[in-house]
């Protein structure tokens, strides 16, 4: 499989170059072997400490095409470094204070400084022998997910970027690699966006798809892979029309593209399906001037001009009731929330009314174990959207000297583990 581009991810070179992102202790590491000429060859291996499905390894491998070497001149890069940083702060402040001739100054000497520290920037990487894994792959506790073979002061300070970078995106491939296996054929939504900084999204996103998920909520989120974000209607809009999910609706099918399904979200009042109901009667009347809906045999006959993709159809509908409280469709006491009980009731009534076509997607509290019970009650969703669950495990990732000039070498408890599923990285 080709791997992504470096251009893909937008990596801040100088930053990783000089060390940024980077634990002190690895700075001085670096330096120490630079100054004492240590000229060796080390092997370094990357491991994840519990099972996982990798990902993240195309960046990392790009962070080490564009950002493993040295520069030539430490004294002048530091001063250049330093001036970047002066600059990037005032490009900054010109653009919050949209100051058009400061942004086109500054912008332009943070140009020519950084041409000044790529002209003495000496790249790494084809002295380095990297083997990888594929983003995907699903790999055991300690097996080796990526190995770099060379002189360690071309790398040393890319360690905690390299961790970081694979750790994070491997963690919510794991994730949401069960939650897709849980839900057998039905799609998962990565709804997770709002729960971490913005700029984890893109990463978030690719381990997301990569891991199975159908969609993903946010441009960032789809970047890397080049799709388009797809979402429903939020409860803001529905607030913005005093309530009238109905109302909400009709204004977002009109001013939406066609090629977007319509996806309504009908728990405002607490009332999944009455307010349903009422969506598909304000579509009766727009579309036919059809008041109510007489009797579901009556309603039968325009449901095909109703229900599916497109302008003027709701292709579904989402429920996202709180955990704190009960709909009115259901009657258990312990039915809270989006619960079995409520899907089946909808379920049933939307067939009843010629719905049969009518997507359910819920959300709300989803994680692995609540799908599981879902699917293993055969509870009629057509759509999960999960968010925050996601984000919650953390899996971490190790790396270890393993080799010194082609010798054994590595701490009591380590050892060079096997390499043969790794791929070489050119």
């Amino acid at each position: 499989m080709k791997r992504l581009s470096p251009s893909v991810f937008k990596i801040p070179t100088d930053k990783l170059r000089t060390g940024y992102y980077t634990d002190r202790y690895f700075l001085r590491t670096r330096d120490v072997l630079v100054r004492d000429k240590k000229n060796v060859t080390v092997g370094y291996q990357f491991f994840p400490r519990e099972d996982a499905v990798v990902c993240g390894l195309d960046e990392a491998i790009a962070i080490l095409k564009t950002c493993a070497g040295c520069y030539r001149d430490p004294v002048k890069t530091e001063e250049l470094y330093r001036k970047l940083r002066e600059t990037q702060w005032h490009f900054q402040d010109a653009s919050a204070k949209q100051n058009k001739r400061g942004i086109l100054a500054w912008g332009k000497e943070r140009a020519r400084v950084r041409e000044q520290l790529n002209r003495l920037w000496m790249s790494g990487w084809k002295q380095l022998k990297v083997c990888a894994l594929e983003d995907g792959a699903k790999v055991r506790s300690f097996e080796p997910i990526l190995a770099i073979v060379g002189d360690p002061r071309l790398f040393t300070h890319l360690e905690t970027p390299l961790l970081g970078t694979m750790a994070r995106p491997t963690a919510t491939a794991t994730a949401v690699v069960k939650v897709v296996a849980a839900a057998k054929e039905k799609q998962i939504l990565f709804f997770s966006a709002r729960f971490d900084h913005y700029w984890v999204q893109a990463t978030d996103g690719y381990a997301a798809l990569k891991a199975g998920a159908f969609g993903v909520s946010t441009d960032a989120n789809a970047d890397y892979w080049g799709v388009e974000s797809l979402g429903t209607i939020p409860h803001f809009l529905v607030g913005c029309y005093a309530g009238d999910t109905a109302g909400a609706f009709l204004a977002f099918d009109r001013h939406t593209d066609p090629r977007v399904n319509r996806i309504a979200l009908v728990d405002w009042d607490n009332d999944c399906v009455g307010t349903t109901r009422r969506v598909l009667e304000r579509l009766l009347q727009e579309k036919f001037s059809i008041r109510g809906l007489v009797d579901p045999g009556f309603f039968c006959e325009y449901a095909k001009d109703l229900i599916g993709p497109g302008r003027g159809k709701l292709w579904g509908v989402r429920f996202d009731t709180s955990a704190s409280i009960r709909d009115r469709s259901v009657r258990q006491k312990d039915s809270f929330g989006v619960c079995p009980e409520l899907v089946r009731v909808a379920r049933r009534e939307f067939d009843r009314w010629g719905c049969r076509e009518l997507k359910i997607v819920v959300s709300g509290g989803f994680d692995e174990k609540k799908i599981r019970a879902f699917e293993r009650r055969k509870v009629p969703v057509d759509v999960y959207g999960v968010g925050s669950s996601l984000l919650r495990h953390r899996i971490d990732i190790t790396a270890d000297v393993v080799e010194y000039d082609g010798r054994p070498c590595a701490k009591v408890g380590r050892i060079k583990k096997n390499w043969s599923r790794l791929k070489k990285v050119s």
